[in-house]
This record gives C-alpha cells, structure tokens and sequence, in this order.
C-alpha cells in the first residue's frame, strides 16, 4: 500500500529559540505540542498516537499524563539522529494510512542545560561504540571532525570551494535576518565568513549549525480527518529513508560521499510521481554546509561533483530556482534536529511565512540528514 496521499500535516507550533532555556525538555515539548495541537484545530483529548524524539529523555508516557491523553493507541521512536523528524512523518503517516490512528502527535525539544548538547547525545547512540572503535582513535568525535574529512574530500575530487560553503551559509543568514525571529540574525558577508576561525577542516565556523535550547512540533492527521480542519490540507505525497553503506562508521565506508538520502530520494520521487522540476521550495537539513551541498546532488537538483556551482549560481536563494532553508535553518534559526525544517515547511505551503514566503509554493520537500549519514525526504503538496 503506498502511503501516497494518505496523510496530512495538519498543525504546528514552535516555542521560542535560545542558547539555553531554564525550562524542562519536558516543558517546553508540552509548549511545543499544545501550541501544534491548537494550530490543527484539535483538542489533546483528540491525539491517539505519539512519536516523541529519542535522546533527551522524554517519552510517551510523559505526554500521556500531562497532556491528559486518554486514547493514544500507538507510540513509536526514530532514533535516527537529524533523520528523525522526518522518519517520524513516514512512521505517523503509516500509522494514520493503516487507521491505527486519527492524529499523531510528533515533538521534539532540547535543552542545553539539560544534556542538550549534539555531542552528548552521540554517546547515547547504539553506532557510538563502532565510532569509538575506529573513528575516535584518530581524534574525530564531535560532528564536525566526523564530516570534514567528507567535505574535503568533495572538495579534492570536484574542485569544490570554500566560497560554494559560504553561499550556503550567507543565503541561509539572509533569510533569518529577514524573518528576525532566529538565534543569529546579523547579516553575514563572505569577508565575514572567510575571516571566521577554523573548527575542522575545511569547516569554519560558520559552516556549523548552532546549539539551541526549545521545542517544535507537528501533528500527522488521517487523510479525511484533515478536511474538516482550519488549515489548508497539507498532504505527504512522498516519504522515505535510507541508510548509507556502513551506517555505523563512516571510515569504513567504500565512498565517504554516499548519504542514505541516495537511496531514500528515488523512492519518495517514485510515490510521489513528481521530479525536482515539481519542487517550489525546500528545507535541507544544514548541520553543515557541506551536508546541504551533498543532498542537493543526492536529490537530483545537480549531478553529483555540481552541487558548488548550482549554489554559486544563486539557485538557492529566495528569489533563485529552488528557495531553500528559508527560515534561517540549522546554521541560524536553531538547531532543533530539523522539525523547524518540517515546520517551515508546512507554513511555506500554507502561504502564511511572512517576509521569506516563496511565491505560488505549493509543493515543497523536506530532508533529515542522521548523525553518520542516514537520510530522511518527505514530499508535501497543498490541496
């Protein structure tokens, strides 16, 4: 059964973006998902499944009883890293598609207070002990000495350049300075950029993605339940994941540049029944600006070596081919594991994204980029 249409994102919400937050994880996930809750039209009492985000210790149970739910039939993890959001969508989606459920609620938080931190999660992570093995002995265990060994790479076999990272970065700042309702907000110019210190190799820091405190969330409705709801019917029209070869370690892979969204991207096209020439707008995971440049090629925007020049071009840009990352994403609104991506998303598509909306969007795609390379796309369209 294809999951084609059978789903909707019906509402969403955001608390606010900080450095650090003296809530509880718990706390603002609730805040997040009251505020998704009320933006579908919905009352708690009506949610019966729950996705929560894996790693930051809050679990159905907890939104069970502060919520007051009293009919949830279903609860699930996607412990995928940044890929998890919207593996999340794929699993509500098949959840509401089989009629286990009517509205599947979807939060995710992080505190940075409370273990927040991208690095202390990792530890947490089944893969880490592989990591531990061959990757940390020669010194890479943050993020970014994970994945800069990919980016130059790309760099040395294509010819890409520091300055193609830098549109990314200077593009994504843009559009935050814009929205103004982001963590950094300051126009970014590429002598900025260029002077910024190194963190690793090739990665300066405003390659990197911030460390943020909040919560976001959404809500996956039943097809037909979706009708009778406020909003526009936002419909998942295609969704997939993909892990790469060697999903544990990145070292031992054959090719340090093959993403899972390499094979998730060909499926959720196929259930779709669209190509990147359908596509309005995108919100590409940014933990780096590497990893946006990889997954445009990945997804078939450019061939795979192109990503620089499609970039350089101005095709990502608000007023480029394909908008991405109009919110400010990762590198400047925050970094909450891309379910800000996913919202965004869902107000691009609705038209109420103020300053940054793309005009006529109505089919748009979101992707989640895992820790080591698992790869998440979710295609959505308004009726």
């Amino acid at each position: 059964m294809s999951l084609s249409g059978r789903a909707a994102l019906t509402g969403v919400g955001e608390t606010a973006y900080s450095k650090s937050s003296d809530k509880s994880v718990l706390r603002l996930s609730l805040e997040a998902s009251l505020t998704a809750i009320g933006d579908a039209g919905l009352r708690p009492q009506e949610i019966d499944g729950l996705i929560p985000y894996p790693g930051m210790g809050v679990v159905a149970e907890d939104l069970i009883v502060n919520l007051g739910l009293d009919e949830v039939k279903f609860s699930a993890m996607t412990p995928l890293g940044g890929a998890s959001p919207v593996a999340a969508v794929q699993c509500a989606s098949a959840a509401v598609s089989s009629g286990l459920c009517r509205h599947v609620l979807i939060p995710v938080a992080r505190n940075l207070a409370a273990g927040g931190r991208i690095s202390d999660r990792l530890r947490q992570m089944p893969q880490f002990n592989t990591v531990a093995e061959f990757e940390l002995p020669m010194g890479a265990f943050a993020p970014a000495q994970l994945y800069a060994p990919m980016a130059r790479l790309h760099m040395e076999r294509y010819g890409t350049r520091p300055e193609h990272f830098a549109e990314i970065a200077i593009s994504t700042r843009r559009n935050a300075s814009l929205r103004g309702d982001g963590m950094m907000t300051a126009p970014l110019t590429l002598e900025e950029y260029l002077a910024s210190r190194m963190i690793a190799d090739p990665f300066r820091l405003h390659d990197c993605s911030l460390e943020s405190s909040g919560a976001a969330a959404v809500v996956v409705s039943r097809k037909e339940c979706a009708r009778d709801l406020p909003h526009p019917v936002i419909s998942v029209l295609g969704v997939a994941e993909g892990h790469p070869d060697s999903p544990t370690s990145i070292t031992q892979r054959k090719d340090l540049l093959e993403i899972g969204l390499v094979k998730a991207a060909p499926r959720a096209f196929g259930m779709a029944g669209l190509t990147t020439a359908d596509i309005h707008v995108a919100e590409i995971y940014d933990c780096f600006t590497y990893v946006v440049l990889r997954q445009l090629e990945a997804l078939g925007f450019c061939r795979p070596g192109e990503g620089g020049d499609f970039v350089a071009s101005g095709a990502i840009r608000l007023e480029g081919r394909l908008p991405i990352n109009t919110h400010g994403g990762l590198l400047s609104q925050a970094h909450m594991v891309g379910m800000n991506h996913i919202v965004e998303l869902v107000r691009q598509l609705r038209g109420s994204a103020g300053p940054t909306q793309v005009a006529g969007a109505t089919v748009g795609l979101v992707t989640g980029y895992g820790d080591l390379g698992d790869g998440t796309l979710a295609i959505l369209a308004r009726e």
